[in-house]
């Protein structure tokens, strides 16, 4: 698999569709324009750092929809392991299977810790369907949290403006 650069600010989001919760397909470009979108890329299902950083969105998810924005998370782990995992930290969100890499690759996603371990994302992407803000850091979990929902709720003041718009 060829490195593809990380998506930054002003990058459009890329038109790719997962598996979600039953087996349904989600496709992140239908899901632009109804929110912004926080779209976080962890490593494994139940581990600390995840399991961390879910349960910080979860905590503050109540925040994130009041400032009109949708959480998805998206990993390698299979549509049934995220089903357990959501079950056991009662996540509100979607969570999406990218078995096969798709996801992390259109998102330039690369693996950090010498390779070995799937790299931690989080990206905003406004109503426009433009990335307005990527955060990378694999031990920082709750910062992913906090500079989400602070650029949320900045957006939500703008009114969502595209990129373009913006300062």
């Amino acid at each position: 698999m060829a490195k593809t650069k990380l998506l930054k600010q002003g990058d459009a989001v890329p038109d790719i569709t997962l598996t979600g919760a039953g087996g349904q397909s989600v496709r992140l470009r239908d899901l632009v324009g109804q929110k912004v979108l926080v779209v976080y890329f962890y490593p494994k299902d139940d581990s600390p750092g995840c399991t961390a950083q879910a349960c910080g969105l979860r905590d503050q998810y109540e925040d994130f929809v009041a400032a009109g924005a949708e959480v998805v998370g998206i990993s390698g782990d299979s549509v049934g392991s995220h089903e357990g995992f959501a079950a056991k930290h009662r996540l509100p969100f979607k969570l999406l299977s990218d078995a096969r890499g798709e996801a992390r690759e259109a998102f330039g996603v690369s693996s950090s810790f010498l390779g070995l371990l799937p790299g931690r994302v989080t990206f905003v992407v406004d109503r426009s369907g433009i990335v307005r803000d990527s955060f990378e850091s694999q031990i920082r979990v709750s910062e992913h949290v906090r500079r989400a929902l602070e650029l949320v709720r900045a957006l939500a003041q703008e009114g969502g403006a595209p990129a373009s718009a913006a300062k």
